[in-house]
């Protein structure tokens, strides 16, 4: 974990807004604080859980904990969450079982990683809040599994082998929120640093980090509004669907497949299969062929790549939305002598984010003018802000 006070991550207004509502609720002081962020993924989606390439970056954003001994060890853990409000125990003697709030399901799966590795869970009020926009495909739920993680080694004075971490957290919402996601969020979360994005090979499961410091390109994030769950089967749907099509492809995932191959089937797939199998394959190449264009200084190239992800995500994967699809053709429309590299539709899909690169000195308008659009042909507010690629989990004592 990085420490708050020798980096230039700027988590304080979350640091003072988890500690007011920790000492107001517990009435005591808190022992630590700790962090981490969102991400956006820059290109290579839905390709994670199929061994492939992701392309991610921690964001400015962040789920902060705050943590104090109990006044009275109650062998629990209490834990209040800013967005709800109510106080929710957690015993910490034995496996916390799957429960209401659905929220708190975070939290009880991090309990039952540490328990499962044979750590006694110390009795602990923790306090929860967030600057990172619930349901938008920011991985607010990495963010949170993560950050409880780093509290607990925190409080426990240990410190997890990171890809252990990682692990640990995608065990916890593949177990306790029934989302079967790959590892890219969680290692985003947890490997991010600042002024570069992620290039992580899922089958190594090995980030390697790339320089994304050029002051004249800004990641632009532009909100939908539309909340998605990707814990309601459709996440699942396309999963079960890839391990369908690598079967009748005779591969172990879709990884391991190429686009020819999969455009050459034949009967092996039908119609359905053949396009979730056929947005992996390419997405894969497109993602390695975005990293060759980054490295290059080819933006028009990146995000010209980006634009095809966000095709193929629509129309072979079907996860993008109407709101989002309106929101990148007024970007693609917006183009180049406007100060726009590329947008895509970033996340799991069925609405939340998309992700731009455009030129820093043109940020303003264009926000201005998708802004307008997607209100026009919506009749829905966008949410929109400028991130640069951001720390890990980092904490405060």
């Amino acid at each position: 974990m990085q420490k708050v006070a020798d980096s230039a991550i700027d988590v304080h207004p979350l640091f003072e807004r988890t500690v007011r509502l920790h000492e107001s609720r517990f009435n005591c002081n808190i022992r630590s604080f700790v962090a981490a962020p969102g991400r956006v993924n820059l290109i290579g989606e839905h390709t994670d859980y199929n061994d492939g390439f992701v392309f991610p970056m921690a964001i400015q954003r962040y789920v902060g904990v705050a943590v104090s001994p109990p006044q009275k060890d109650h062998r629990l853990l209490r834990v209040q969450s800013e967005a709800i409000g109510n106080v929710v125990e957690i015993p910490i003697d034995a496996k916390p079982r799957r429960g209401d709030p659905k929220w708190a399901n975070y939290v009880r799966g991090i309990v039952a990683g540490f328990l499962e590795r044979g750590y006694t869970v110390p009795s602990l009020d923790m306090t929860i809040a967030s600057s990172v926009p619930l349901g938008a495909g920011l991985s607010s739920s990495a963010a949170l599994e993560v950050a409880v993680c780093g509290a607990l080694e925190a409080e426990l004075g240990i410190q997890l082998d990171p890809l252990e971490k990682a692990r640990l957290c995608q065990a916890a919402e593949h177990e306790y929120a029934l989302v079967p996601c790959g590892l890219m969020d969680q290692l985003a979360c947890v490997f991010g640093r600042r002024g570069h994005a992620l290039f992580i090979d899922c089958r190594t499961e090995q980030p390697q980090l790339v320089a994304l410091r050029d002051p004249q390109l800004s990641v632009l994030i532009c909100n939908s509004n539309v909340r998605h769950s990707l814990a309601d089967g459709e996440y699942g749907k396309r999963r079960a669907q890839c391990q369908h099509a690598a079967a009748a492809l005779g591969v172990t995932s879709l990884r391991d497949a190429s686009v020819k191959e999969v455009l050459t089937a034949g009967p092996r797939l039908d119609e359905l299969h053949l396009r979730r199998a056929r947005h992996v394959t390419t997405e894969n190449q497109r993602t390695q062929d975005f990293a060759q264009a980054l490295d290059a200084g080819d933006l028009s190239r990146a995000g010209q790549l980006m634009y095809e992800s966000h095709a193929s995500l629509r129309d072979d994967y079907e996860v993008s939305c109407d709101e989002l699809d309106l929101i990148v053709a007024t970007a693609e429309a917006l183009g180049l002598t406007a100060g726009v590299y590329g947008a895509r539709m970033t996340g799991g899909g069925f609405g939340g984010c998309t992700v731009s690169l455009v030129r820093s000195d043109c940020v303003a308008p264009i926000v201005a003018q998708l802004t307008a659009k997607y209100l026009e042909g919506t009749g829905k507010r966008l949410d929109a802000f400028v991130t640069q690629p951001s720390e890990g989990l980092v904490w405060r004592a």
